[in-house]
């Protein structure tokens, strides 16, 4: 079945965070559009955000964390779209991209997904920054496929330690979805406010942490993300903490320019993973957002597309190849070019 690109007027609207206020304008006085579109892969409905098609500046795609959409990324779409192609997907099971119950919710799975995203879009490379889980899948991506990969952003990212929420690490157990289901079945808003004000009690937790709790709790309402959402958390998730050990494969990103950032109040994933993998990568950057919870392009939207956008356009883009690959795997270094 040949790829359609349906697009959508206007975009759907977003809550901004109360941790920061409209933000001002910028140097740029040009009006992007943020437009919603979605296509079909294999079969299945894959809804994306993009901005910047038109504005000349090289491709980056924006992953969204567990829970969460492609709305995560809406402060900050306009202002990278001035400079940038953005392209912000919903990852199967979230957001409005199909829920298919028998799914494959692999990281695995979602950086394939995304190659094919890609491929069907005609976009040949791109610069990929995940927050969260889709840091985890972002940086699946460029371990299987590096020649789509010319840069890499770590966002808050999951997979770089296995330490973890609670709430995250009991959402692994068996019966979670049932559970769920029987909290919405009562009232969903009811238990989005009571997790709102559970957290609103814990120090440290930002405004924009909780709103965003508070989406993603209002998504698992629909039965087919929780089944997702379920299936997510188990394949990346155990009691213990986190599966993935991305710290082991770092050193497959020495030859890619890789930016990491964190919020120094984090308390879904400690910041500490963060300065932990800047240790293993000596040449990325690193950003660490003083006073900040587990979203800071939500919470400093100005900030972190400035700073996005800085690392995006003074960086060389990673030129990986099959022989760079087996050296690195085989431990020794990759030849330097000329």
């Amino acid at each position: 079945m040949a790829a359609t690109v349906v697009e959508h007027r206007p975009p759907r609207p977003r809550r901004r965070s109360q941790a920061e206020p409209a933000p001002p304008a910028t140097t740029s006085r040009r009006r992007v559009e943020v437009l919603d579109k979605e296509i079909l892969l294999h079969g299945q409905r894959v809804t994306y955000r993009e901005s910047g098609a038109d504005s000349g500046g090289p491709v980056v795609v924006l992953l969204h964390g567990l829970a969460g959409s492609s709305t995560t990324w809406q402060p900050v779409l306009p202002l990278l779209g001035r400079h940038l192609h953005v392209i912000a997907p919903d990852l199967l099971g979230h957001g409005q991209s199909a829920k298919p119950p028998n799914g494959d919710y692999s990281l695995g799975a979602y950086a394939a997904g995304l190659r094919d995203l890609l491929v069907a879009l005609g976009v040949d490379r791109a610069s990929v920054v995940g927050h969260s889980l889709g840091g985890g899948v972002a940086m699946q991506f460029a371990y299987q496929f590096p020649e789509f990969t010319e840069r890499l952003g770590l966002v808050a990212s999951g997979g770089l330690g296995r330490e973890v929420n609670v709430a995250l690490r009991v959402a692994s157990l068996p019966g979670t979805a049932a559970v769920l289901q029987a909290l919405h079945a009562l009232t969903p808003r009811w238990v989005a406010r009571l997790a709102h004000r559970a957290a609103a009690a814990m120090p440290l937790t930002s405004a924009a942490d909780l709103d965003e709790l508070a989406l993603a709790l209002a998504s698992l309402a629909d039965g087919g993300a929780r089944g997702a959402f379920v299936q997510t958390t188990r394949s990346a998730l155990t009691l213990a903490g986190q599966r993935l050990d991305g710290l082991a494969r770092l050193y497959l990103l020495l030859d890619a320019p890789v930016l990491l950032v964190g919020g120094r109040n984090d308390t879904t994933i400690p910041v500490e993973h963060t300065l932990r993998a800047h240790d293993r990568l000596p040449g990325s950057r690193l950003e660490i957002f003083e006073s900040t919870g587990h979203f800071p392009h939500v919470e400093h939207p100005q900030r972190f597309a400035r700073l996005l956008l800085d690392f995006l356009t003074t960086t060389p883009a990673a030129c990986a190849d099959r022989e760079s690959l087996r050296l690195r795997l085989r431990g020794a270094e990759a030849p330097t070019a000329s």
